[in-house]
């Protein structure tokens, strides 16, 4: 029904002339000087006007009551003007306010009316408007306004809700939730559905007259009588007073509503004191209801010398915040200032220039030492972008992104190549220092550098290094640089999918960057670089794209002269860059992408080759890196072998490089736990019998080895201490510094004995530092069985042995079948099929009277059952096997073969000669078969692997079953 006005501009409404403006010295008119007069000071004398003071609230922000003021002049204006009139002055009064004993009763939502104050409202209801307005213009503009219960909840609903309750309930229902004690309201104006109202006095309600409007019957109140020189009250009144005065010194809000009140000061007591205080804090409206019941004027002033020291104590806290704040910001504009100021002083002497004149001065003077060497086209781009930066405004999106492309640009290495070093010998002595072994790769880069040095300049390659996980293809990579004399750049594209992270964004897209081959320029300086591609076998597909397609002009010799990144957009020329990629299986690369690159294979280390790498290598960097001295450790031949053997069969070195460490971190505990033992005996702080020691050591869990050396080394600690009784025995006659000096001199001589004592590691005690072996011997039987044959297997972690088995389930005319298993795949089941159709047409050449493959159900199976196995090599190695259970006799001792076979008999070439090789030496196997095709694979192989085999090479299987069968050593 109602609604409070909210005001905008201020919160005092004053209706008269501009106030002047406050002083604090008690002058005539000024604030003090008012609240002085409560005091019976000082007198003010108007005698030749006389003014009505009316203080109004506005409380449209629910926070307090504001002073306002109305002011009429007797002789003035007739009161019969129009309601625009009556706004500017009050309305006549007669008959008398204190008549009026049934009033139109107004809801006030948010605070009550105090007397001497005014509040504009909303009135909604059109009865209760026309009643209002027909109470006006019978000369009764009186109605009675009270503060609406808080039924509905917390006063901090919102304004919305709360006029929707008003607005709802009327009659009875209103005069339930209104306070008994309200105030007289006098109808100012109204315009529209505003109603101005102007406190009187307060009215109590008797009882309800009627519902809509809602009238009732008043009563007047009037403040209980009071002693006006009550020690007590005065007090209270100045302590109202000086609170008041020290609000004024904070808040200027407060200093604007005591000086409008000064100005029209009418009779001021304490009454009103009490009014005023309570109507212009910032207290709810329970609490100014309170005030408003109040009829005692000292608890009235009470009440709101409580209300006006909360209003102190928020003051302060306002204060407080707001001086933080201003210092704050004021720092930064001083701070601000000072800049601005620099920057135009330095400006004026030529000492700086504006930001956009810097960049393009920084760009310049970054591409001057190349600018000779830089592609014209990239000049003409970074010119036209050089000059729309000077365009454009430092705040704009536009300007950040030019500048970004700009510092690309010119950060490049355009023609900046590095001295290449041509020397073959010195590349042959880096290469072999990094990696024993590796001959045909290590040919491979001499080759390149020996070109290079006939042509005065090197074109880049592309080399794939292929081989299995530890085998070292990044650090040769990283060889091949020192060798060359390149800078050297890494990055893994195993799993990538993002063709953006090889060709680079678009610079429409926020936090768009170049691609990996741009950045890796900016990175090394140069032009001619070498760059790893690791893992290339692993590039990943995604919905961003095909990497590996991506790659095709990365990589191809014809297209990277010209390689467009769609950062930079201008055709950048990578063929002096030589690629290096790494892979496990070339099979998983595609072929338009292999077809570009120079695949060398590399294909493990045999043992011998796995010694000289650990001894030179492997067992060097693990003494440094577990800080163990090499007089204190020896690790035999013996042990080093059965770690390769037993531990580490892998083709590379990654794993026997982990079990070196593990040895070396073991021997570093025990010599740190000898050494802390020691120290103790040394010092003296533990002095045992020699017995007493080995016997504690020998309770420990330590393997016998370890007790063995810890009882040595306790000899050595009562050695020790034997030496320092001598030795304190010599020096009895000498001064007791020079006996602490000898002293100190003979510990550390026995510190350094013991610290000479080594740690032995041979096979006996190789399982105490590196665990049970993992591997056993590939060789099951020392003479093979009747249907057992060993083949050889290439695998990804290099070569290996195994056994192909037939034996027969069941015989029976006609009952001729094969049953195979060991986890087969499909190649090496049909390899199965073929080697039972040509065993059966093999056997009725050679014994036509044995019908075994037609009247027996034969299972073929292939050991180690977990591990997959498939491949189309091993079809000899099953006729073989089938033949030698049909005529009932073993193959030769140490035999091994492998190639794929056709339906003829034919020999067809396989792959991993060197693999498979190796895994016959490790094997202990002599007698190798091999297909006639491989014999140049087996040539190409190092001296050392070749050495000790009796290698067959055979395109017909007639001659595998010679070798196999036909031999004295068969049996």
């Amino acid at each position: 029904m109602l609604k409070l006005i909210s005001s905008t501009s201020s919160r005092v409404h004053c209706l008269t002339t501009a106030t002047p403006s406050l002083r604090i010295k008690q002058e005539p008119n000024s604030v003090f000087y008012a609240l002085g007069r409560l005091n019976g000071l000082t007198r003010r004398g108007h005698k030749n006007s006389l003014f009505r003071a009316c203080f109004c609230s506005d409380s449209s922000d629910g926070s307090g009551s504001k002073p306002a003021v109305e002011v009429e002049e007797k002789g003035a204006e007739s009161e019969s003007g129009s309601d625009s009139k009556a706004s500017s002055a009050i309305v006549s009064t007669y008959p008398r306010p204190e008549d009026y004993l049934t009033v139109v009763a107004l809801p006030l939502p948010h605070r009550p009316l105090f007397p001497g104050f005014y509040m504009p409202i909303y009135v909604k209801d059109p009865k209760l408007l026309a009643a209002l307005q027909e109470s006006r213009k019978r000369q009764a503009p009186y109605a009675g306004a009270f503060l609406l219960k808080d039924e509905s909840g917390p006063e901090s609903s919102s304004s919305s809700e709360t006029e929707k309750s008003v607005n709802d309930i009327k009659g009875k229902e209103l005069f339930n939730s209104l306070h008994e004690v309200g105030t007289l309201a006098q109808i100012s104006s109204i315009q529209g559905d505003q109603v101005i109202l102007i406190g009187h006095r307060r009215l109590r309600i008797t009882e309800m007259v009627s519902e809509d409007p809602l009238t009732v019957k008043v009563d007047h109140l009037k403040e209980k009588p009071y002693d006006k020189d009550d020690d007590v009250i005065k007090a209270t009144s100045f302590e109202v007073i000086s609170t008041l005065r020290d609000v004024l010194k904070t808040s200027s809000l407060w200093r604007d509503h005591v000086q409008t009140y000064s100005q029209h000061i009418g009779d001021f007591n304490f009454p009103r004191l009490a009014d005023f205080g309570a109507a212009i804090s910032g207290a709810n409206k329970l609490q100014c209801q309170e005030v408003l019941e109040e009829l005692d004027v000292h608890k009235r002033l009470q009440l709101t010398l409580e209300l006006v020291k909360k209003e102190m104590e928020i003051s302060k806290i306002q204060e407080t915040i707001a001086k933080a704040i201003e210092e704050k910001i004021s720092g930064e504009q001083r701070r601000y200032l000072l800049n601005e100021q620099l920057k135009a002083i330095k400006k004026e002497l030529g000492l700086e220039t504006d930001d956009k004149t810097a960049l393009s001065a920084k760009f310049r003077e970054r591409l001057e030492p190349n600018r000779e060497k830089c592609p014209p086209h990239v000049l003409q781009v970074i010119e036209e972008e050089l000059t729309k930066l000077q365009l454009l405004e430092a705040s704009s999106s536009e300007f950040n992104v030019t500048r970004n492309y700009l510092d690309w640009l010119t950060v490049l290495p355009w023609g900046n190549y590095s001295d290449e070093n041509f020397d073959v010998i010195r590349a042959q002595t880096i290469l072999d220092e990094d990696h024993y072994g590796l001959t045909d790769v290590k040919e491979r880069i001499l080759e390149f550098i020996a070109v290079g040095k006939l042509r005065g300049s090197s074109q880049g390659k592309i080399i794939c290094l292929s081989g299995p996980p530890g085998v070292g293809k990044t650090s040769i990579g990283r060889s091949i640089s020192r060798a060359l004399n390149r800078k050297f750049f890494r990055f893994s594209v195993g799993g990538l999918s993002d063709v953006a992270e090889i060709k680079g964004h678009r610079r429409t897209y926020i936090g768009a960057m170049p691609g990996k081959m741009v950045q890796c320029l900016k990175n090394v300086g140069t032009a001619n670089p070498l760059v790893l591609i690791d893992e290339i076998d692993k590039l990943g597909r995604g919905h961003a794209g095909d990497p590996a397609s991506a790659l095709l002009e990365l990589l191809d010799p014809e297209q990277n002269a010209n390689f467009l990144d769609h950062y930079l957009d201008v055709p950048i020329d990578l063929s002096k860059v030589l690629f290096v990629c790494t892979a496990n299986v070339v099979d998983n690369i595609p072929n338009p992408l292999l077809d570009r690159m120079e695949v060398i294979s590399i294909a493990g280390y045999i043992t011998d080759e796995k010694m000289h790498i650990a001894r030179d290598y492997l067992e060097k960097a693990a003494q440094e890196a577990c800080g163990v001295k090499p007089e204190q450790v020896e690790v035999t031949n013996a042990a080093l072998l059965g770690l390769i053997e037993n531990y580490c069969r892998e083709a590379g070195v990654r794993n026997l490089q982990k079990h070196i460490e593990k040895i070396y971190r073991k021997i570093a505990l025990r010599l740190v736990r000898e050494g802390s033992s020691n120290e103790a005996v040394i010092s003296g702080e533990v002095v045992q019998p020699t017995e007493a020691k080995a016997e504690v050591v020998d309770e420990t869990d330590q393997p016998a080895a370890a007790n063995e050396t810890a009882v040595e080394v306790e000899s050595v600690r009562n050695s020790s201490h034997e030496l320092r009784s001598e030795s304190s025995v010599k020096t009895s006659d000498q001064p007791q510094d020079s006996k602490d000096a000898i002293d100190t001199e003979e510990l550390q001589e026995t510190e350094t004995t013991k610290a000479v004592e080594k740690v032995l590691v041979d096979p006996s005690n190789l399982a105490d530092f590196v665990g049970k072996p993992v591997f056993h011997a590939d060789r099951i039987y020392d003479q093979t069985p009747v249907g057992v044959v060993m083949g050889l297997a290439w695998t990804a972690m290099g070569g290996s042995t195994l056994y192909i088995e037939t034996t027969h389930v069941e015989q029976g005319e006609g009952k001729g079948a094969l049953h195979v298993t060991g986890q087969l795949g499909d190649v090496m089941k049909e390899s199965a099929q073929i080697a039972h159709t040509l065993a059966r047409a093999i056997l009725l050449e050679k014994e036509p009277d044995n019908p075994f493959f037609a009247n027996t159900k034969l299972h073929l199976h292939v050991p180690a059952g977990a591990t997959p196995k498939d491949g189309p090599s091993a079809g000899c190695t099953m006729i073989t096997s089938m033949l030698s259970l049909a005529m009932k006799k073993p193959v030769r001792k140490d035999l091994a073969m492998t190639g794929e076979m056709t339906l003829t008999g034919k020999i067809l070439p396989i792959g991993g000669v060197k693999e498979k090789t190796i895994a016959a030496r490790r094997s202990e196997v002599k007698t190798i078969i091999f297909p006639s095709a491989n014999k140049r694979d087996y040539d190409e192989l190092p001296p050392n692997v070749r050495e000790g085999l009796d290698v067959h090479f055979v395109d017909d299987y007639s001659q595998i079953f010679n070798l196999a069968f036909n031999n004295d050593t068969a049996n």
